[in-house]
């Protein structure tokens, strides 16, 4: 089993990993493509690596809809429509307004502009001119400048500074015209870390959130990066945080899966111990994730990043077969934690997937035996 990790690292230090292992006197090794033991992705459906989404976590049709649409005629309209008609306290309307708010950063990005040539993004500007009293356009404008600051400019330096306190501005008149709306509150999340908010200050801000959504998961997902030690917490905290949310979330709720992003977030750079992923600490966080994500509602739009984070628990953990059984509810689309930290996302994924499989049937798995 240990060539299993020697794998993973050389593949995270730039290496392809060839997905084709079988198992051999008890271990797993490589065989060549194209051999009759080879464990393959393809065998089982998965989407090969070039086609996997790495916008989002998980589906949302109509959101990939209207941001073809935006994207391709430059207008607005539709993205203000759609936001309208998203349920302000939802998981969804943050998504969909991260989901704005990064494409409108990467076609900038991709096209800064010049003399002959239009800015990226355009669409997010003329709306907000030609719609300055919108709440949508309001909140994707706010959360494309936190975008901004994080992907543009380092943390510290003025640069940084002027964009996040600009973002913090844009939150402010978010606020104003959506009064009961957390999404403008929980994208100041992001710029209280970047700004280094006092504690009160962030406690002030946190009980606006939970006054307009209590049991908001990707507001506590926010919020958690504060407390975390590489931040303005400690272990501590971030544990504490996340097990006080996780011991109130209401029956359903993917709250119950937040100590196990305490867990990832402090995880060591370098951690190849087997015995780690198995200790008592990632155990019970992994059986948390795994009772929210059997309770939790099936269309809930916190579930799949939830299951792509277990997926990376359960693999480190080499509990095989359930984390084929993430996989078949995930594969697909990687835009987020833990694939997302890396340069190449669906490299990042690909690579659990095939450690996945290889392990699923070095065990006795195969096409046939997995639960859909």
């Amino acid at each position: 089993m240990e060539i299993l990790w020697v794998l993973m690292a050389m593949a995270m230090l730039g290496f392809v990993l060839v997905p084709f292992l079988r198992r051999r006197r008890g271990g797993i090794e490589q065989v060549p493509p194209g051999h009759p033991d080879a464990a393959d992705p393809a065998h089982y459906g998965f989407v090969q690596q070039e086609e996997l989404d790495v916008r989002m976590p998980g589906p949302d049709q109509d959101l990939l809809d209207v941001l073809e649409l935006v994207q391709r005629t430059q207008d607005y309209r539709a993205a203000s429509q759609l936001l309208a008609g998203t349920e302000k306290e939802s998981e969804l309307r943050w998504q969909r307004v991260q989901a704005f708010a990064g494409a409108a950063s990467l076609e900038l990005r991709q096209r800064p502009g010049g003399v002959s040539e239009t800015p990226g993004g355009q669409w997010l500007r003329v709306w907000r001119v030609e719609a300055p009293k919108d709440p949508g356009g309001a909140a994707v404008h706010a959360e494309f400048l936190v975008q901004q600051a994080w992907r543009t400019a380092t943390p510290g330096t003025d640069e940084f500074r002027i964009i996040m306190e600009e973002a913090r501005e844009a939150c402010g008149q978010a606020a104003l015209l959506a009064p009961g709306d957390p999404v403008p509150y929980i994208v100041e999340l992001s710029v209280a870390r970047g700004l280094a908010y006092s504690r009160p200050e962030f406690e002030q801000l946190w009980l606006k959130i939970l006054d307009r959504a209590p049991s908001h998961t990707g507001a506590h997902l926010a919020a958690l990066q504060y407390w975390c030690e590489k931040w303005h917490g400690s272990r501590e905290l971030a544990y504490s945080f996340a097990e006080a949310a996780a011991a109130r979330a209401p029956r359903g709720s993917l709250l119950a899966a937040l100590p196990l992003f305490a867990v990832f977030e402090h995880l060591p750079e370098v951690n190849l111990v087997r015995g780690f992923y198995q200790s008592e600490v990632v155990t019970r966080a992994v059986h948390g994730a795994l009772f929210a994500v059997h309770a939790a509602r099936p269309d809930d739009p916190m579930l799949a990043h939830v299951r792509h984070l277990l997926l990376f628990f359960l693999v480190r953990s080499e509990r095989w077969a359930e984390a084929m059984s993430q996989l078949i509810h995930v594969d697909g689309h990687v835009g987020a934690v833990p694939w997302t930290l890396s340069e190449d996302p669906a490299a990042e994924f690909a690579v659990y997937r095939a450690l996945a499989v290889a392990g699923y049937e070095a065990n006795g798995g195969s096409p046939a035996t997995l639960h859909h």
